[in-house]
C-alpha cells in the first residue's frame, strides 16, 4: 500500500520531510503547497509532485495524508481543515503557542476521528531510541535522574525569533518531550532560569538565548536540561540517564566516528553542524512510523496530547523564569 502525501510548506523543514517521504518505498509525494510558488516549484523539481493550493489539496482524492511544515501560527487552522477533510495529519511542533487554542484544535481532531501525529523527531533518533530501549529492558533499573544537553551552533535570525514563541516553546520543547519520553512519568513541577548571553537583540525581542531547566515528577524523578543558542564547536546533542542499577548515555554524533592520534594529541572530526544533518535518520524513521500507523491502523504517537503536554511544560518554564519560582504544570493546564 502506498500512502500519497501532500506537503504544506516547502521551506527548510519541508525539504527535510520531502526527502524522507520520497526515500520511503511506501510513500509518494503528489502535491506541494507554499505561499511562494517559486519555492514550491523548486522543491518539486527535486522531489516530484505538483504545485497545488491548500483548498485543492483538501479536496483532492489522490491525497491520503498531509505534512504540515508551515509557520506555527497556521498549524492549528490547518490541522482542523484537514481533519474535517478526512486526511491523516502529520504536523511539526508546536500545534500552537496558546494552550487554549491547542485544546480547541484537538477537540476538532477527536470529533472528526482524525489521525494526528506531532513532529517530535528526536524520539526516532536511533541513538536516543536506544536509550529508551535500554530503560525499558530494565538494564539500568528504575530511572532516577536525566541530563539533557541541547545547544545550537548559532541563533536563528531575528525575524524567526519574533514568531517562534521563544526559546522554551521553539527549542526546549523538543527536550521537554524527550524528558517525558524517557522519564516514564508526567512532569509535575518546573524550575527554570534564563539569560541573554549570546546576542542582545534576542533580549530586545523579549526572548532568551541561554537557559537551564529542572523538571520533577510526582515520585521525585528529575531531569536537568541545558540549552544555548551558541555552540562554537557544532550541534551539541547529548543525553545521560541515571538509574538505580547504572547509567546509559548517548554522546554527540559526527559524520564519521574516528579518532586520530599524533604527536600533537588526539583529535576527532567535527560534530554535525545542525539538525538537518544530525537528525536525517530520525526524520526518515519518523515518517516511516507515520506511514506504518496509517497502513496498520495503530494509534499515532507522539500525538496531540503529547504536543499539549510539552507546550504546557514550556509555558511553565517561562512562568518560572519571569516569576522566579517553581511552577506546577497543573497551573498551566488547569
Amino acid at each position: 500500500m502506498t500512502i500519497r502525501f501532500a506537503l504544506l510548506g516547502a521551506g527548510r523543514i519541508g525539504q527535510v520531510h520531502a526527502r524522507a517521504v520520497t526515500g520511503n518505498p511506501q510513500a509518494q509525494l503528489v502535491a506541494v503547497a507554499d505561499v511562494f510558488p517559486k519555492t514550491a516549484k523548486s522543491l518539486i523539481a527535486t522531489y516530484g509532485g505538483e504545485v497545488r493550493d491548500i483548498d485543492a489539496i483538501a479536496a483532492s482524492d489522490d491525497v491520503d495524508g498531509v505534512l504540515i511544515c508551515t509557520p506555527t501560527n497556521t498549524h492549528a487552522d490547518l490541522i482542523e481543515k484537514f481533519a474535517r477533510a478526512g486526511k491523516a495529519i502529520f504536523c511539526e511542533k508546536p500545534i500552537d503557542l496558546d494552550i487554549g487554542r491547542v485544546r480547541d484544535c484537538l477537540q476538532v481532531v477527536r470529533d472528526c476521528d482524525a489521525k494526528l501525529m506531532v513532529g517530535f523527531n528526536r524520539r526516532f533518533d536511533p541513538h536516543f531510541k536506544a536509550l529508551k530501549d535500554t530503560i525499558d529492558a530494565g538494564r539500568i533499573g528504575k530511572v532516577e535522574m536525566i541530563n539533557i544537553v541541547s545547544r545550537d551552533p548559532g541563533a536563528p535570525p531575528a525575524q524567526y525569533i519574533k514568531v517562534s514563541g521563544g526559546i522554551f516553546k521553539d527549542m526546549t520543547i523538543h527536550d521537554f518531550d524527550m524528558a517525558r519520553f524517557l522519564l516514564g512519568e508526567e512532569v509535575e513541577s518546573v524550575s527554570a532560569v534564563a539569560s541573554v548571553l549570546v546576542d542582545p537583540k534576542i533580549g530586545e525581542l523579549g526572548d532568551y538565548d541561554s537557559a537551564n531547566v529542572i523538571l520533577t515528577t510526582a515520585s521525585g524523578k528529575q531531569c536537568a536540561i541545558s540549552n544555548s543558542r551558541r555552540a562554537t564547536y557544532g550541534y551539541d546533542q547529548r543525553i545521560e540517564v541515571h538509574g538505580a542499577l547504572g547509567m546509559v548515555a548517548a554522546e554527540n554524533q559526527r559524520e564519521v566516528s574516528i579518532e586520530v592520534a599524533t604527536a600533537d594529541g588526539y583529535t576527532k572530526p567535527p560534530l554535525f553542524d545542525f539538525f538537518m544533518t544530525r537528525y536525517i535518520a530520525a526524520y526518515a524513521a519518523e515518517i516511516s512510523t507515520f506511514i506504518s500507523m496509517l497502513t496498520d491502523g495503530t494509534p499515532a504517537t507522539p500525538d496531540g496530547q503529547d504536543g499539549l503536554r510539552a507546550l504546557a511544560i514550556a509555558e511553565a518554564a517561562l512562568m518560572s523564569v519571569r516569576q522566579g519560582r517553581v511552577v506546577q504544570v497543573s497551573e498551566v493546564l488547569g
